[in-house]
């Protein structure tokens, strides 16, 4: 079994190099230092499993796990977590499995021969409102692509996918729309039945050659159609901009 090791701690993914290292059956392939890095060599190296920190700078563990999911083959997880059991309830890590730090070796090997491949369903379990992404994660020609939520633009639909405008382009991702909205509440403004627009990003209101209004965004051309039906709420929002 391939195992990825990610902690912000370079003690702590020692320590568990230490407790593998005579195991035959279990390989450590690569190590991470926080989410980001997690998930861009989770793509690359295709392990079988990764054991995981909760708590990292920029990307923690929850988060890092859902965009595992986007994989073609999701590697089973098991999180290693400082917190007090009580306090993991809080989680439901028992519904893909857990360690609690500091690790013991037969905690360990136990949890190996237990754990399974992540699912959406074990992924639900672990999910609070307070678990909103940091990053939308989308696999292109270049392999598994990060977007920061600051740098995205808007999201569009198109029939059962979905457009990820951001600075530097887009990407295609498989989510809807309602989603989105849902766990991005306030951040984006709903201006069509089709499309969400950042509110960080907005320049103002502009008719198109057609007399059509739209949303006109800071840095890139593109005008967003404005429904009718949407059209008083965003000049109600835009003014308390």
């Amino acid at each position: 079994m391939k195992i990825l090791l990610v902690d912000d701690e370079t003690l702590a993914r020692d320590r568990l190099k230490r407790l593998l290292e005579d195991d035959v059956q279990h390989e450590v392939v690569g190590e991470a230092a926080n989410g980001i890095e997690a998930v861009r060599v989770c793509a690359e190296l295709q392990p079988d499993l990764v054991l995981l920190d909760i708590r990292m700078p920029g990307m923690d563990g929850l988060e890092a796990a859902r965009h595992f999911l986007e994989l073609d083959a999701p590697p089973g997880v098991i999180f290693c977590t400082a917190y007090e059991e009580h306090a993991i309830q809080a989680f439901d890590l028992q519904a893909v499995g857990y360690l609690l730090k500091p690790v013991r070796r037969e905690n360990l090997l136990k949890a190996l021969a237990q754990s399974v491949r992540l699912n959406r369903l074990q992924l639900a379990a672990l999910q609070n409102e307070n678990n909103i992404r940091s990053h939308i994660s989308a696999r292109t020609h270049k392999g598994m692509e990060l977007i920061p939520i600051q740098e995205v633009r808007y999201f569009q639909a198109d029939q059962k996918y979905v457009t990820v405008r951001h600075g530097a382009g887009e990407v295609i991702i498989d989510e809807t729309l309602r989603e989105l909205e849902d766990e991005f509440k306030g951040r984006f403004l709903r201006v069509h039945r089709g499309a969400l627009v950042a509110k960080e990003h907005i320049e103002g209101l502009v008719k198109d050659d057609n007399g059509q209004m739209c949303i006109r965004l800071r840095a890139i051309n593109d005008l967003i159609e404005v429904s009718r039906r949407h059209l008083p709420a965003v000049r109600r929002i835009l003014k308390a901009l």
